[in-house]
């Protein structure tokens, strides 16, 4: 039986991960164990749980709890906080895109050489700081046959509220983990490195070399400034996607759809 709370005090401790703790404080919540991330939206929190993150709490508006809402709560033995979209609003801070968000507990992440035993093909993000971008490079990823993603330390967390919802939740089923940057790392796992990069010594993306490789690491820089020069150079191909009308070059998360979906074949 769902335990139900209607609220009628948004001061209450309760609530407190999700109306007065920003994002990294969620991170560190549970310090030196792993911390906290909210799930937004049905589709998410579906996701999550179904890749077993384990939920502490829900926050949803009423309509949601016999509708959207209905079967991730049924699965779910914790409390469910409810009020009307005005007073959410006023807890939260931000209209919720899809009338429910679910507090998580983080699991650990997996080794580098865990993500890509049996990888053929994976991502490597570089300093992406938008989450925005993190969250549509992982649905690209998950679409277009990417078996696993590794990030910079510099990179947005894929499991903030707002890279997960715009992934779609494919955050919690792409293997990811964070990696050091070391493109000799990847070398000694068997992939070939290729720097998506706007440079003159390049190679064309549709270059058969590139299909012919057994593993192949795709690796995109960040917003603006592209992947650091030295990446480029410890890479084994420079990879530029050709363009056409005076534009030089793509949005990360665009261009990260193009090469996924040409060198993931």
């Amino acid at each position: 039986m769902p335990d139900i709370k209607k609220l009628t005090d948004i001061s209450v401790p309760e609530l407190e991960i999700y109306a007065r703790l920003n994002e990294a404080q969620l991170l560190h919540y549970f310090e030196p164990e792993q911390g906290i991330f909210i799930a937004e939206s049905p589709k998410v929190i579906e996701r999550a749980l179904n890749a077993g993150y384990k939920p502490i709490s829900m926050l949803m508006e009423q309509r949601h709890i016999e509708g959207e809402a209905k079967e991730i709560i049924a699965r779910c033995d914790v409390p469910v906080y409810t009020a009307d979209e005005e007073i959410l609003t006023q807890i939260t801070g931000f209209r919720l895109t899809r009338g429910a968000l679910c507090a998580m507990r983080r699991n650990s992440l997996p080794a580098v050489e865990d993500i890509c035993r049996g990888a053929r093909r994976i991502a490597v993000l570089e300093n992406v700081v938008n989450p925005t971008n993190v969250g549509a490079i992982f649905r690209s990823a998950a679409a277009l046959g990417m078996d696993a993603v590794l990030l910079t330390e510099g990179c947005s967390d894929p499991l903030y509220r707002r890279a997960a919802r715009v992934s779609m939740g494919t955050v919690f089923q792409v293997r990811w983990t964070y990696f050091d940057g070391n493109m000799d790392t990847l070398r000694r796992l068997g992939f070939a490195t290729a720097a998506m990069a706007l440079d003159d010594n390049s190679v064309s993306i549709s270059d058969p070399k590139l299909a012919a490789e057994k593993r192949l690491a795709i690796v995109l820089g960040t917003e603006g400034d592209g992947l650091a020069e030295r990446t480029i150079s410890d890479c084994d191909y420079t990879v530029k996607i050709p363009m056409s009308h005076g534009v030089d070059s793509l949005n990360v998360a665009a261009a990260s759809a193009v090469a996924f979906w040409e060198l993931g074949k």
